[in-house]
């Protein structure tokens, strides 16, 4: 029995809706990784944001941006990456380690360094289809990091 559209991941629903869905990830470079995994780490934080209450739009951007920052996603790749298993390691080394194209602006190398690979992460398992383990790692790491939402 076929799963209707609202039973379905949004990775799912996407490929059901527009197709696509066959490409081998190994074929994504890093910085592709990073590309999407920012706008799906932002999207999770926005939410449990939102969630917490009726805020002012500014308000709510402003305490996302402190936490999708450069620095808070060094912090949280930092609280985490034992924990992760080889192939996630390996994910985030090589997101940490591609030459990159642009600086941040209120952030050290390093710490951008970091932020990249954490990206690069999030965009595997999110295109992998396993958003379970990403919000594992997501949580984990804002606990771990004591980062306050």
């Amino acid at each position: 029995m076929e799963k209707g559209l609202n039973e379905m991941s949004m990775l799912s629903q996407i490929h059901s809706v527009f197709g696509g869905g066959e490409v081998d990830l190994r074929s994504y470079s890093p910085l592709t990784l990073a590309y999407v995994g920012d706008v799906v780490f932002e999207m999770i934080i926005r939410t449990l944001i939102v969630e917490k209450g009726q805020r002012a739009a500014n308000t709510l951007h402003r305490h996302t941006t402190k936490i999708v920052c450069a620095q808070t996603q060094a912090k949280l790749i930092d609280a985490v990456y034992e924990a992760l298993s080889e192939e996630e390691q390996d994910i985030y080394r090589r997101g940490k380690n591609t030459k990159l194209h642009s600086t941040a602006k209120n952030a050290s190398l390093s710490d951008y360094r970091k932020a990249t690979g954490f990206e690069a992460l999030c965009g595997y398992l999110y295109l992998k289809d396993d958003m379970e383990r990403m919000m594992h790692i997501v949580r984990q790491a804002i606990e771990a990091a004591q980062v306050e939402l």
